[in-house]
């Protein structure tokens, strides 16, 4: 599984938006995958942001 579908499958699962520290908590990876991941999914339209450094799985 690749780290990207780790990060959504950690959004989905906690049902609130989430900020990047929370992610990494919740997947035990390192903090700079998680920020990349989420860039690339920000980027595939996979999450929105409803608040300032949350972010949800659409």
């Amino acid at each position: 599984m690749e780290i990207k579908d780790q990060v959504l499958e950690a959004m989905k699962k906690a049902q609130q938006p989430l900020n990047a520290g929370k992610v990494v908590e919740l997947t035990k990876l390192d903090r700079k995958d998680v920020d990349k991941a989420m860039k690339i999914l920000k980027d595939e339209g996979l999450i929105v942001s409803p608040k300032r450094c949350f972010w949800e799985a659409k």
